[in-house]
Formats: C-alpha cells, sequence, structure tokens
C-alpha cells in the first residue's frame, strides 16, 4: 500500500495556475480553491516509507479516532486534529446525494463537450478538459482510488457539481471518514495521498 500512496501523491500550486490563459482551467482552480481543500492540496512532506509501513502495520480505529505507533511513538488522529492540521472546512454538506438535483442539472450540460446533457456517470473524455482535470485531481487526492481514470464515478460527478456551484462542504468531516475507511482493515478501498499521512506523523 504505501508505494501506491506515494505514486498518487499530488501537489498543486494554486498561485502558478491562476496565470493560465485558458480562463475555464483558471474558473475551476478558483472553484477548487473556494471549496476549502487548498491546505490538503498544497501540502508537500518528505516522504519516509518505512514510516508509512509501521503506520499501516499498528493502525487501528478506537472510538472514532484512528490510532497508531510509529518509532515507538503512539498517537491518535481525531477528525478535529485531521481537519485543523489540513485547514478543512468543518461545516456544510457530508453527504454527496445531498447535492441538488437542479445543481446537477446544471452541471451535467457545463461539463460536457457539446452542451448536451452528461449522465452522472460517463467516460471522462466527454467532459470539458476543465473537468477531467478536476476529475483527476479528485480521484487521485480525495477518493485516490486504484484502477482506470477514464471513467466518472458518480459521486465523484457529485462532488465536482458541489466544487463547481459553490456548495459548501464538510471536507474535514469527509477526508477523516475515506481516511478511517483507507485504516480499517475490512475496508480499505480509499486511500489518503502519503504526503497527507507523513504530516500527520510529525
Amino acid at each position: 500500500m504505501p508505494a501506491a500512496l506515494i505514486n498518487n501523491a499530488i501537489r498543486i500550486y494554486f498561485n502558478s495556475v491562476f496565470g493560465m490563459a485558458d480562463a475555464g482551467m483558471v474558473q475551476m482552480f478558483k472553484d477548487l480553491e473556494s471549496s476549502g481543500l487548498c491546505g490538503f492540496l498544497r501540502c508537500s512532506s518528505a516522504i519516509y516509507e518505512a514510516s508509512l509501513v509501521e503506520f499501516f502495520h499498528n493502525v487501528s480505529v478506537i472510538d472514532n479516532k484512528v490510532v497508531s505507533a510509529v518509532q515507538g511513538k503512539s498517537f491518535e488522529i481525531s477528525e478535529e486534529v485531521f481537519a485543523g492540521t489540513f485547514e478543512l472546512p468543518t461545516e456544510g454538506l457530508t453527504d454527496m446525494h445531498d447535492v441538488s438535483k437542479d445543481l446537477v442539472f446544471d452541471a451535467r450540460s457545463a461539463f460536457s463537450t457539446d452542451g448536451q446533457q452528461l449522465q452522472t456517470s460517463c467516460k471522462k473524455r466527454k467532459m470539458k478538459f476543465e473537468f477531467r482535470l478536476l476529475n483527476d485531481i479528485l480521484a487521485k487526492t480525495v477518493t485516490v482510488k486504484d484502477g482506470s481514470f477514464d471513467a466518472v464515478s458518480h459521486e465523484r460527478f457529485l462532488m465536482m457539481s458541489a466544487i463547481h456551484g459553490g456548495v459548501m462542504l464538510n471536507w474535514g468531516r469527509l477526508l477523516f471518514i475515506i481516511f478511517k475507511d483507507m485504516v480499517t482493515p475490512a475496508l480499505k478501498q480509499a486511500q489518503v495521498s502519503a504526503v497527507q499521512i507523513c504530516i500527520l506523523l510529525k
């Protein structure tokens, strides 16, 4: 698992992307910045693979906290610590299915290359370039799932619709849930990037 995490590590330099000539791309990054994910997406850290292996070997979820030990040092990560570390919003939607149907309806044509209504689960090639990139960013940093990035999942489409529409999301809770799922042996379907884990281990 640590190698997969390292391969998926992404960092976004927001100041540099705002200087791009493509207005659609700039607007997409502004929407992403306004969503409150900046602290999570722009962070960087040295990645220590041995520490990641030890983290996963010792990790468990107890009383809604992620608990582990690395190099003999025990620590626990609560939702509050997680959100505070990455300056994530702690208010807003926590369920993507609560995103307004009208907002999703508008996004289905706004994201489309030809203006036709997209399905909420579709092939990425049917989307404008800026929304293909937004899909990739979310796929590799927020949901971080293995496999092809050619397809846009229904949940990710709803997330993109919320970001594009300026809906406040409770990223602190959403990402902490993903983090807990990642370290729960029965689930382990999603992954938080190695960079973010290394920051939490400091």
